[in-house]
């Protein structure tokens, strides 16, 4: 069953009707030949594409962050890497489905790649918690992140969440602990650390395995402190608003590469990851593969160096001083 979104319907009228087209070649216009409307069509259809592709809201781009055939973790880990050897449990607890990792190669290097996993359907979705770690997810992550820095081997983040999972049970076994402990032993790992956000990048949930030297972003996904409609509801006392708090929060790829809150927005096929999987997969590598050959010429002492002072830089803004006339203004009783 094919998904369309709502922005997607002139596209979807145009391709209709260049199927049409070429089911009942018959109808036609006598006007041109054949060949020459479905020429035309077919440039309109592409010229369609780039307009809408191209002037999307921050609504848009997270209705395509959440996009059901959207590759996720696995995707990327069987497209991009090779040798992927899956490791799993925290040793502590359980296994928890929604982090995956294991060891793999990128290109030439060894690393270990580790990422959330959303399901395709209900019942690999139940599997997964739908992309929401519980507690054991985010120390079985850092189980794998300790032993990548104990053999030297650099850690590949893939983070697609919505955030961690909110419940009684993850907040009986401590999940703002485990998360926390997380920002803290990232800081202090000595091999290169980088984290993509290929989905959605929710909260803590993404920052738990988010710490990184480096943070790469696709074209139409998120990172936020919030979803938008969370947001919406505090704000504005209703989820319908969603639209308007997505805007307003800035959380789209090339506002966070504005705020330098991320590295590099890696380019999306036209229309969003799902269109082409293969092609956006062999973008990431690309993106990842640079910047591992930059981070590895560091010596350890600069990798610390330069990830503590990223992350301490988060958050620094500039007060404007009011003018006189409006400090004036402020200060004069109000009738």
């Amino acid at each position: 069953m094919k998904h369309h979104l709502d922005f997607e319907k002139p596209i979807i009228e145009l391709q209709n009707k260049l199927a049409e087209l070429k089911k009942h070649p018959e109808a036609h216009s006598l006007d041109i030949s054949f060949a020459e409307e479905v020429a035309l069509i077919e440039k309109k259809l592409e010229e369609t594409k780039r307009q809408i592709f191209l002037n999307l809201s921050a609504w848009d781009r997270i209705k395509i962050a959440r996009h059901p055939k959207r590759p996720f973790t696995l995707d990327y880990i069987r497209h991009a890497f090779s040798d992927f050897s899956e490791l799993h449990g925290d040793r502590l607890f359980a296994e928890d489905r929604a982090v995956v990792g294991g060891f793999a190669c990128l290109g030439p290097h060894k690393v270990m790649v580790i990422g959330t996993q959303k399901g395709r359907d209900t019942k690999e979705n139940i599997l997964r918690n739908f992309g929401s770690a519980h507690p054991e997810g985010y120390r079985k992550a850092l189980r794998l992140m300790k032993l990548a820095n104990k053999f030297g081997l650099p850690i590949i983040s893939l983070i697609d969440t919505a955030g961690a999972y909110p419940g009684i049970g993850a907040e009986e076994r401590h999940i703002a602990e485990a998360i926390a402990v997380n920002l803290r032993e990232m800081m202090l790992l000595e091999v290169p650390i980088i984290a993509a956000v290929i989905g959605e990048g929710g909260s803590g949930g993404a920052l738990g395995i988010g710490v990184a030297n480096r943070v790469l972003i696709l074209e139409n996904a998120y990172y936020s402190v919030i979803s938008p409609e969370g947001c919406a509801a505090i704000l504005w006392k209703d989820r319908a608003a969603a639209a308007k708090a997505a805007q307003a929060l800035k959380i789209t790829a090339r506002d966070l590469l504005a705020l330098g809150l991320v590295d590099e927005v890696v380019p999306e096929p036209l229309g969003g990851a799902h269109t082409d999987p293969e092609t956006c997969a062999e973008t990431l590598k690309a993106a990842l593969l640079k910047h591992l050959e930059e981070i590895l010429a560091w010596s350890p002492a600069e990798r610390l160096k330069q990830r503590y002072e990223k992350f301490r830089r988060f958050g620094h803004y500039l007060e404007k001083r009011p003018t006189t006339g409006e400090a004036v203004e402020a200060q004069s009783p109000k009738t």
